[in-house]
């Protein structure tokens, strides 16, 4: 329900211009509702005296049953050819068709932003039914107020069971101001996704610093609202040829609705532009087997030689040996690269969470117990440095030979 308090409210008018479902009028100089408003919450953003406020229930039981679909948002960036989706959404489409098919129902796309929108057809191919298409000038660049305003719109209408994120800057910050609005709940950094036999989405992730993995339900409210760090889950393409039915939703947005603007914007560099470690191919990660500063001389070497990234655990940022930047798992990057490669890393849970999805895992290390091995194609038990430098020597020899 939606309650507007009649001491504060002064009447300015800005609750009704920004309606898109002209559900607020005047009366007696104070902002009333129809019986038309959709809880959307676009109304409580521009109200400058916090006059307005939505109490959300829980979704009886029997109205469940009226929210269907799966709906992911498709993240777009700027690129030379226009606002395109990022690679991310290819692996959240893959995982929401396998989420739609066990409940029977359909998965969309919603993309947002200007005219120049472009490359949406190509979502089919990843499993998307329907593309939802949302284009005002105002949506050109990320804005919470724009983007959260349309989407809570079109969750209003579309009622969809499952709603699903990047866990991107973006998407972190956009998610929850929709839970927010909407009263929803919103499992964060999800690693797993499933439909259960009741058909709620079963949303696991690490909880208690990575000490466990927690499964957790939104029994009594829709739609399920979850974020994914990219590379969690793989991209499978169901049909290269399947194009995606783009639909475009009428959008109801002014300028007053959105409270911040871009200033100035920033062009990073070329080094601050070079591929990062979420998109590299190979990987060789240290961890506490590899702190010296030889080691990490020998492992950068190593990555070189087989055209990848050095990265590393925890342990290893914490002591101020590599950057930030640099780290895999949860309080990390998340990666899939073609090759991991282990170097002396124990394999706490926190780190296993960000490269579980790699395609080929190479363990090096000293102790036999360690719950690398687990994960591993190819597991080494042995100094971890020293045979990072037998790798090294080799691959000179190799290219010694080929290059005589």
């Amino acid at each position: 329900m939606i309650e507007i308090d009649r001491d504060k409210c002064n009447g300015c008018g800005l609750c009704q211009k920004c309606c898109p479902f002209a559900a607020i009028v005047l009366v007696d100089a104070c902002a009333t509702v129809g019986e038309n408003c959709t809880l959307c919450g676009s109304c409580t953003s521009v109200c400058p005296r916090n006059a307005i406020s939505i109490f959300r229930k829980s979704v009886p039981v029997e109205e469940l049953a009226k929210y269907k679909g799966v709906m992911v948002f498709a993240e777009c960036s700027d690129q030379d050819e226009g606002l395109t989706p990022r690679r991310f959404v290819a692996e959240l489409l893959t995982k929401g068709r396998e989420l739609a098919d066990k409940l029977g129902q359909e998965l969309v796309a919603v993309a947002l932003g200007d005219e120049r929108l472009t490359g949406l057809e190509e979502l089919g191919q990843y499993g998307a039914d329907r593309v939802l298409k949302c284009v005002h000038p105002l949506l050109k660049d990320y804005s919470t107020d724009g983007f959260s305003s349309v989407l809570s719109m079109l969750i209003a209408e579309m009622k969809p069971s499952v709603l699903l994120f990047g866990a991107t800057p973006n998407g972190r910050d956009l998610a929850p101001r929709v839970a927010a609005r909407l009263r929803l709940g919103l499992t964060a950094d999800c690693t797993g996704l499933d439909i259960d036999d009741s058909n709620h989405l079963l949303q696991t992730r690490p909880a208690f610093g990575g000490n466990i993995m927690a499964a957790i339900i939104s029994p009594r409210t829709r739609p399920q609202m979850a974020t994914v760090r990219p590379n969690v889950f793989p991209v499978r393409i169901c049909d290269p040829e399947r194009k995606a039915v783009i639909q475009e939703k009428a959008v109801t947005l002014g300028p007053s609705m959105i409270r911040t603007r871009i200033v100035h914007q920033v062009e990073c560099n070329d080094q601050d532009s070079r591929p990062g470690l979420e998109d590299m191919g190979i990987v060789v990660a240290v961890g506490r087997g590899c702190r010296k500063e030889s080691d990490l001389r020998m492992a950068r070497l190593l990555a070189e030689k087989l055209g990848g990234i050095l990265a590393c655990s925890r342990p290893l940022v914490e002591d101020g040996l590599l950057p930030q930047s640099s780290q895999v798992g949860q309080s990390g990057v998340t990666v899939d690269p073609d090759l991991y490669m282990a170097l002396g890393i124990s394999g706490a849970i926190q780190h296993r969470v960000g490269m579980s999805g790699s395609k080929n895992i190479i363990v090096i290390n000293n102790d036999p117990g360690s719950p690398m091995f687990d994960m591993a194609d190819l597991g080494i038990v042995g100094d971890a440095p020293s045979i990072a430098a037998a790798l090294v020597a080799k691959l000179d020899a190799i290219e010694k030979d080929e290059f005589c």
